[in-house]
């Protein structure tokens, strides 16, 4: 099976954000930000440090500021240039991607997260691509979580995601992984469950928002079979290609953080702000403040 490098990347971001309403009503909830930057720049820097190339939006009605974060803004650039402050004109300047590099498809029907992969299908085409939740922000600067997958990828081929072990009370909320060999930070997948009922998960360790695919999950999705929640279920696909395809975990080993919760959004902004030289410390005082720093 090829193992040539992955170049395209879907971003499934069609989601209404409800658990954030009312900040999501006017706001695609992957345009909230941690600190300074929106969670959905944070995983398109993931997937660049990776070697992605393509990154395809599967986006729904009134997420376009989440294409224009990306595109140029020029009367802004403009403003700020012309009042000197070329550290603000830098970072917009990083937001900006090269032409052509963002493609968006609509997925015009809430069918879950197999079907927005599916709605991809034309821009994946026959190659393997990577799937990213911009939900889920992997926080690993010196390693990023994508490309360490990619390394990975190029040893194992076939099919790998991205697992962390999860508390066993919280595995109904996850999809599960039944575990084979182990080889350092990899795992063979023996059969994956999506939200399996407490007290029967095969394992603690969870599928966390990770994937490089290949594209024959695409036919298994194309036929529409419901899973869990009602909805066309990714978890549901790629457990068909196991066995078929060589199919692994690799263990994230930087720190997980679920923005598509409140407490875990929250968690995030403090966590990344107190790595920063230039509020960690105020943010710090503030903490110790009340016996908490």
């Amino acid at each position: 099976m090829s193992r040539s490098p992955v170049r395209t990347a879907v971003f499934p971001i069609a989601g209404q954000g409800t658990r954030f309403l009312p900040a999501t009503k006017a706001i695609p909830k992957e345009m909230l930000p941690v600190v300074d930057k929106p969670l959905l720049q944070y995983a398109v820097e993931e997937a660049l440090a990776a070697g992605i190339e393509r990154m395809v939006f599967v986006t729904a009605r009134g997420k376009g500021a989440m294409e224009d974060h990306f595109d140029i803004a020029a009367e802004l650039a403009a403003s700020l240039q012309a009042k000197g402050k070329t550290a603000e004109l830098a970072l917009i300047n990083d937001a900006r991607l090269l032409p052509g590099s963002i493609l968006s498809v609509r997925q015009q029907e809430p069918l879950g997260l197999g079907h927005a992969v599916w709605c991809a299908r034309h821009v994946i085409g026959n190659d393997a691509f990577a799937v990213l939740l911009p939900d889920e922000l992997l926080w690993s600067p010196a390693n990023p979580a994508l490309a360490e997958m990619h390394t990975a990828y190029s040893r194992v081929g076939g099919n790998l995601i991205s697992v962390l072990e999860v508390p066993e009370d919280h595995t109904h909320r996850y999809g599960i992984v039944t575990p084979g060999q182990v080889d350092g930070l990899i795992t063979e997948v023996k059969s994956l469950v999506e939200k399996p009922k407490p007290g029967t998960a095969p394992s603690r360790l969870a599928v966390i928002g990770r994937y490089i695919l290949q594209p024959e999950v695409i036919a298994l999705l194309a036929e529409g079979t419901r899973g869990a929640g009602g909805e066309i279920q990714l978890t549901d696909a790629m457990a068909q290609l196991i066995g078929v395809q060589p199919f692994h975990a690799l263990t994230f080993t930087g720190e997980r953080f679920d923005c598509g919760d409140k407490a875990g959004h929250i968690t995030a902004n403090i966590a990344l702000a107190l790595e920063r030289p230039d509020i960690g410390p105020s943010v710090r005082e503030w903490l110790a403040t009340r016996n908490l720093g």
